[in-house]
């Protein structure tokens, strides 16, 4: 009897999400439209998916669909670049930093979020730490970086550079090729088939041109990070093979030595999607005991 009820209840909880979903576009001061989506309760404590290099709101399925985060308001974006936001021709839309966080402000300012945690990804630090050089923290719960670029540094990123030369190049075999083995390089543990083919067919969407400018993007973490009052917790894979953890994780306690870590020994660079349910539960932890401040 016991398990009927369970599945009632987590039918109902999917029933809720799905009602609550919402697709929207909003202006970035330079005109850029960003798309933004919403699920789970609109009523309850926000919290802002940011995502990574070739990416989109897709990589955050796990955490959208997750029962245990069905009562907080979910909110994700795609990039500039990304997914289904649109994809200025000009390399300047993405060396400047400074508009990465002027979108996450226009679309926390469309939202309307109260307090929200601010979650990003990879690339998604970088843009965290742009928007606290920029904007501060006013008004923001907390902060995730979840195998966060700190800084665009040689001794911060691990090496790949046939790569990231791939990524680069103008030959559409080499830079598919390369995109593949990008996002191979993410994972600790592969994601089912479909699962990487999705988000395969999703990197391929990104922007050639933003992906040659990323690299040379400017970041304000020496002047985003010490601004953070909020609680910040960094998180990484411990076997991150794009992002060099230790490195990362002395360089922003340099900056704000208030940071909270967390390591997920068993995970390389998307721990959100190779042990899911932790994350889920870590990062709902971490919003009720913000919501507690």
């Amino acid at each position: 009897m016991r398990g009927i009820w369970a599945l009632i209840l987590l039918m109902g909880l999917s029933f809720a999400a799905m009602a609550a979903e919402k697709n929207y576009t909003v202006k970035a001061p330079d005109g850029v439209d960003i798309a933004v989506q919403e699920s789970g309760d609109p009523g309850g404590p926000a919290i802002v998916f940011i995502h990574g290099l070739l990416g989109s709101h897709l990589n955050w399925d796990r955490q959208v669909s997750s029962p245990r985060l069905q009562h907080y308001r979910l909110i994700s974006y795609d990039l500039r670049g990304h997914g289904l936001s649109g994809k200025p021709d000009d390399a300047e839309a993405y060396h400047d930093g400074r508009r990465w966080a002027d979108d996450l402000s226009a679309v926390l300012k469309a939202t309307g979020a109260k307090n929200p945690v601010l979650v990003g990804w990879s690339l998604g630090g970088v843009v965290l730490s742009n928007y606290l050089a920029a904007y501060g923290d006013d008004g923001i719960g907390g902060i995730v970086y979840v195998d966060g670029v700190i800084e665009l540094n040689a001794g911060q990123i691990t090496s790949h550079p046939q790569v990231y030369a791939g990524l680069a190049s103008d030959d559409l075999r080499a830079h598919l090729d390369a995109v593949k083995t990008f996002l191979a390089l993410c994972f600790e543990r592969k994601p089912d088939t479909a699962t990487f083919e999705r988000l395969l067919s999703n990197a391929a969407m990104a922007s050639w041109i933003m992906t040659r400018t990323v690299p040379s993007m400017t970041v304000s973490a020496v002047q985003g990070l010490p601004r953070a009052r909020v609680p910040v917790l960094l998180l990484y894979g411990g076997r991150d093979d794009l992002v060099k953890v230790e490195p990362s994780i002395a360089r922003a306690r340099a900056l704000n030595p208030a940071i909270q870590t967390k390591i997920y020994a068993k995970s390389g660079h998307a721990p959100f999607l190779e042990e899911a349910p932790r994350f889920n539960g870590d990062l709902a932890e971490f919003r009720d005991a913000v919501s507690g401040k």
